[in-house]
């Protein structure tokens, strides 16, 4: 075997092993989310982060993939494993919207936005940044540098989420006509932490992977650089948060450090590959510190997103695609302008698309459980089985 060939088969095992990493984050956001709801809509969380996997990933086969890149073709490993690579990513842009929707968002209308979201809106932004491109050559080409998807992926996602919930509203009796904020705790602490952790290594198949190759010494150093900072970034958010945590409330809230991992981690994507071992602590950090402000702006502002996915998907998205303009910025292909301009362009298209799209298909199939079946819980009307029968539920 030739080492052109050896490269090829070195790449073609390191594509699907980064992907199998990668859908981990499915269980990883069904866990989370699973744990952050009332036990009355588990089932219903559970079931619409399966039908995310399954209908986006076929809807990606069948158009996505080449409304994004084209012909299914890959020179340096099998076209298969770059397909199934790619595939990965998409339904976590849906994963992000449909946490934030939990406990009065339908399964169906959900279903039928991550037809639309796999098939046709996110493989435009993807066709625009990593794909063929067909801005190329106009004024609104864009220069962005994203490595993994810090805007093409997690603020695309937050985006949409944010246009669901100005459609759907809060959940019933979240925020008070006094203006106060009624705390709904999280039913299942221990899944939140197993969700979250998944998601932490999935983020090494997602970053890691994004490198493109790892069958030389020189790809081999950048892939662990770009693993060990996105790591490192998660370390940092998780860390400043709980700081922050004991000072402002002299409680270390779980839930709250968490997220300031996953802010870390979501800000460290747009650029693991191009930093010192010693730039994410600061980028992670301050990822975790959006997170803790986002959390609290969101809740004034009265849109309610139960996991917190708009402050650590959508700001830090923001935040981490920012950090390379400012960090990483070679005065020739990447420019903090250059960066700027991708995060406005992905802005209003992910939002205006799918906010349309949601108000179509909410007013064909309502996208909110009615008042009855939000109190009674999505699970029994939506799926027919409780995650916890032998609970007593409390309304």
């Amino acid at each position: 075997m030739g080492i052109e060939s050896l490269s090829y088969v070195i790449d073609t095992l390191y594509a699907i092993f980064a992907m199998t990493l990668i859908i981990f984050m499915v269980p990883g956001f069904a866990m989370l989310e699973a744990g952050i709801v009332r036990t009355k809509n588990v089932t219903a969380v559970l079931t619409i982060n399966t039908l995310i996997y399954a209908i986006a990933s076929l809807s990606f086969l069948l158009f996505g993939y080449s409304l994004a890149f084209g012909e299914l073709g890959s020179d340096t490993m099998s076209k298969y494993a770059a397909f199934l690579f790619q595939m990965a990513f998409v339904g976590k842009v849906i994963n992000i919207m449909s946490g934030g929707v939990s406990e009065r968002a339908k399964v169906i209308p959900l279903a039928i936005f991550t037809v639309i979201m796999a098939a046709v809106l996110y493989p435009l932004v993807v066709n625009v940044t990593w794909g063929s491109n067909f801005l190329e050559g106009t004024v609104l080409e864009l220069s962005m540098y994203d490595l993994a998807g810090s805007s093409v992926i997690h603020s695309t996602g937050g985006w949409a989420l944010l246009a669901a919930i100005l459609i759907i509203g809060a959940r019933r009796g979240r925020y008070t006509p006094e203006g106060g904020i009624r705390v709904i705790p999280a039913s299942n602490i221990p899944l939140v932490t197993l969700g979250a952790f998944l998601l932490w290594i999935g983020w090494f198949g997602f970053n890691g992977g994004s490198v493109g190759s790892i069958a030389s010494k020189e790809n081999a150093d950048l892939v662990a650089l770009t693993i060990m900072n996105t790591n490192t970034a998660g370390l940092s958010g998780a860390i400043i948060v709980a700081i922050i945590m004991q000072i402002m409330y002299k409680k270390l809230d779980l839930t709250m450090i968490l997220n300031g991992a996953l802010g870390g981690l979501v800000a460290i994507t747009a650029g693991p590959d191009l930093y010192d071992i010693y730039t994410p602590i600061l980028i992670g950090a301050i990822g975790g510190v959006l997170v803790v402000i986002g959390v609290s702006m969101f809740d004034k502002l009265r849109i309610d997103d139960p996991v917190g996915a708009l402050s650590v998907h959508l700001v830090n998205g923001i935040w981490g695609t920012i950090a390379v303009g400012i960090f990483a910025s070679n005065g020739d292909d990447i420019t903090l302008l250059g960066q700027l301009k991708g995060i406005l362009l992905i802005a209003i298209f992910a939002f205006v698309s799918s906010y349309i799209v949601l108000f179509i298909i909410n007013k064909i199939i309502p996208l909110r459980a009615g008042n009855d079946e939000e109190m009674q819980g999505l699970d029994v009307d939506e799926c027919g089985i409780e995650a916890y029968p032998e609970f007593k539920r409390a309304f």
